[in-house]
């Protein structure tokens, strides 16, 4: 039987959630070190020390009610597989595969596709040919509205298609250019700037956010509290809401997570220096959310 999947939210109570254990993805020190300086990691991840922290982390999840969907081992994928996020986008008529921008990834979308048809999960559709779309561009303003980063991991004709695949499940799609930053090789999403906390409250790096975005955002009465610069590279903006109000955050963001709780978030953190600040994905990267509850 189909399993359920969408809530067309990143703010609802987070239900269920692909996750890639560290072990995984990461495989042996030999695997690690054919890959790390080719996928731009910034440094050498430690596959010891990775475990513990991503144990950690889906401690975190397993207290905040989420259940996880590990996805298995796979030869085809290599490091970046870590990052569950990217690969595919949840909608209420199932999974939408990407195609991935960074060709060191092309491999993930179908290694996602076997788990999750293994899983009773529903396929949507895919993203094909030259167009590219990855997940980490991919953000719910609301339960109707998409917003997507035109960067180069997504391009064009991938968020044509993508508005076809969710065209009847949503009203508008949100495109939002993004900045050049360090250029083509460097790890840079949408959600590298941007992410919801809530209905009314979205976390935001504004030195990078488009001015259209912004307003587009703060017109519908969303509160934004913003990063300040020395936490932006430690992935200070790069947070998942398990349910509204209420996130997991790489620990080493003191004021980011201040600025949080004065606005009524609870925070819990975690020790990502192996699983997150090295390849450059926090915890929303580490997920794949597959059902929330309406945001």
């Amino acid at each position: 039987m189909p399993q359920p999947v969408g809530g067309q939210s990143d703010v609802g109570k987070l239900r269920r959630v692909a996750v890639k254990h560290a072990r995984d993805a990461f495989g042996d020190a030999a695997a690690v070190d054919r890959q790390w300086r080719d996928l731009r990691y910034l440094a050498r991840p430690d596959v010891t020390a990775a475990t513990p922290e991503y144990e950690r982390f889906l401690a975190l999840l397993e207290a905040a009610g989420v259940e996880t969907l590990g996805l298995p081992p796979d030869e085809t994928v290599g490091l970046d597989s870590l990052y569950a996020r990217d690969a595919s986008i949840v909608c209420d008529r199932g999974v939408i595969l990407c195609n991935m921008g960074k060709p060191q990834r092309r491999t993930e979308p179908a290694a996602q596709e076997a788990a999750f048809r293994a899983a009773g999960i529903p396929i949507r559709g895919r993203i094909t040919g030259d167009a590219t779309v990855e997940g980490g561009d991919v953000c719910w303003i609301d339960e109707r509205t998409l917003a997507v980063g035109r960067g180069y991991r997504t391009n064009e004709a991938g968020i044509r298609q993508l508005r076809d695949l969710v065209r009847d499940c949503v009203d508008e799609v949100v495109v939002v250019p993004l900045p050049h930053w360090h250029g083509p090789e460097d790890v840079f999403h949408l959600m590298s700037i941007v992410s919801p906390i809530d209905r009314n409250l979205f976390l935001v790096y504004a030195p990078l956010m488009p001015v259209p975005f912004r307003e587009a955002l703060t017109s519908r009465g969303i509160e934004l509290v913003e990063v300040p610069d020395p936490e932006f590279a430690t992935l200070g903006c790069n947070v998942l809401a398990v349910a509204p109000r209420e996130v997991l955050m790489v620990a080493g963001n003191p004021e980011t997570r201040a600025r949080l709780e004065r606005a009524g978030v609870t925070v819990r953190e975690f020790a990502g220096r192996e699983i997150c600040l090295k390849g450059g994905g926090g915890p929303t990267c580490l997920t794949r959310p597959l059902t929330r509850d309406r945001g």
